[in-house]
């Protein structure tokens, strides 16, 4: 455990205070968690190594080998031959992230979950609250550590810098940014610390000199949108410690996502599809256990050369339910992949979480080709019916002709946020 509090804690918290909590290695923590007899030892939980799996997320032990989430999992087991492998348990994991979240909701009534595993909490005292921030932060990390798990948790009026500083001692970290102070904080940190700031980015400032966060503070507006175009004016003004983003409460969830890698190049239609039909089955089964409905269909694509391809569409109304969108995700397939070309990964995403589902006929006038049975929406009871058969027992419980021809893959279990 450490802890970067400077002064805060003995003066008065003066305006905003927002926590970002960030619970450690958690899928591997959760596995420590269950197998006393893991712990301490590098833990890895992902696909398998032989069928191109990916790996999830792996323990701090595993980490000082050079393994890290999304790596192959072939290249993990490579750097890292000790390790102990366990596969994913969603429903376990999910049931431990309620256990936090319960947690959460004791403190605040302001919550915003980004993920399963991780979390912004307002704590501005005089809104809700009258304690000190610190005192609640250190509070919250001794009720999680009581589950069994820890987690690492940033404390700052400005919402970016708290996520940067919880993740600046972990695990089971607290670092606190006094108001006023998140520039000085910021700017010995590299580029790549600025949530939003990506590898190609940071490699093109890098090439101009700009290696630090006080090095991209200090760009001036023209300069910025030379090297970073138009959203650039955002990434200088979060590096110069500002972000006047407020928490949300259930806002956490941008998008939603589900990808499949094929144990070997797949190039038949019949294959593909079938492939995409399981995913988007699993996306709005997903998208009904969260109250959610998205408008934006996203289908992605990696080729045998390891050339990833993403397309999208927006339909009119909102829906979470796959028979409505899985016609666009083929259309979307259908342009941007011919049969015979190697695919290495698919993947279906739903964004656009801005209204409640409807049932209506989404696909009118979208110009698809799709039968008039995939076209319609199923009736409310019968989609239901079937999550609660596959809750109760297991996905396989309900499975339909095509889902038993797809391929096995290592899913990526990763909600974006």
């Amino acid at each position: 455990m450490s802890e970067t509090v400077d002064n805060c804690e003995s003066t008065p918290w003066e305006g905003r205070a927002i926590l970002h909590v960030d619970l450690d290695a958690f899928f591997a923590a959760v596995e420590q968690l269950d197998h006393p007899e893991w712990r301490g030892k590098p833990v890895i939980v992902g696909g398998d190594s032989r069928s191109r799996g990916v790996v999830s997320t792996c323990s701090y032990e595993a980490r000082v080998f050079g393994v890290h989430s999304a790596m192959p999992s072939s290249q993990a087991e490579r750097l890292c031959p000790q390790a102990i492998w366990a596969p994913c348990r969603f429903a376990r994991y999910h049931e431990i992230s309620l256990a936090v979240r319960a947690i959460f909701a004791e403190e605040t009534p302001l919550v915003q979950p980004v993920s399963i595993d991780e979390a912004y909490l307002d704590v501005t005292p005089g809104r809700h609250l009258s304690e000190h921030p610190v005192a609640i932060a250190r509070r919250i990390r001794s009720k999680v550590a009581a589950l069994g798990i820890t987690c690492s948790v940033g404390i700052s009026a400005v919402k970016s810098v708290a996520k940067i500083a919880s993740d600046y001692h972990k695990p089971d970290g607290l670092t606190v940014v006094c108001p006023g102070h998140e520039r000085e904080f910021l700017a010995p940190l590299p580029l790549r610390a600025l949530p939003g700031l990506g590898p190609k980015t940071a490699r093109r400032l890098e090439g101009l000199g700009i290696r630090t966060l006080a090095d991209l503070a200090g760009l001036d507006d023209l300069t910025t949108i030379e090297v970073l175009g138009a959203h650039g004016s955002a990434l200088v003004v979060r590096a110069r410690g500002r972000d006047s983003r407020d928490v949300h409460e259930n806002d956490g969830v941008k998008s939603l996502s589900s990808e499949h890698t094929f144990a070997t190049d797949v190039r038949s239609l019949e294959d593909i599809q079938d492939a995409l039909h399981a995913l988007t089955a699993k996306v709005g089964r997903r998208l009904r256990r969260k109250g959610l409905a998205g408008r934006t269909i996203t289908v992605k694509l990696r080729f045998s050369d390891f050339t990833t391809k993403t397309v999208r569409r927006t339909l009119p109304v909102p829906t979470d339910d796959e028979s409505c969108f899985m016609p666009v995700a083929r259309e979307l397939l259908a342009s941007a992949w011919s049969p015979g070309i190697g695919l290495r990964l698919l993947g279906v995403g739903l964004s656009g979480f801005d209204e409640k589902a409807t049932q209506l006929n989404l696909l009118e006038g979208l110009g698809h080709s799709a039968t008039a049975d995939e076209a319609s929406p199923r009736p409310e009871r019968l989609v239901r019916s079937i999550d609660s058969v596959r809750d109760k027992f297991g996905e396989k419980a309900i499975r339909f002709g095509r889902d038993m021809r797809t391929h096995s893959a290592a899913e990526d279990p990763s909600e974006d946020a």
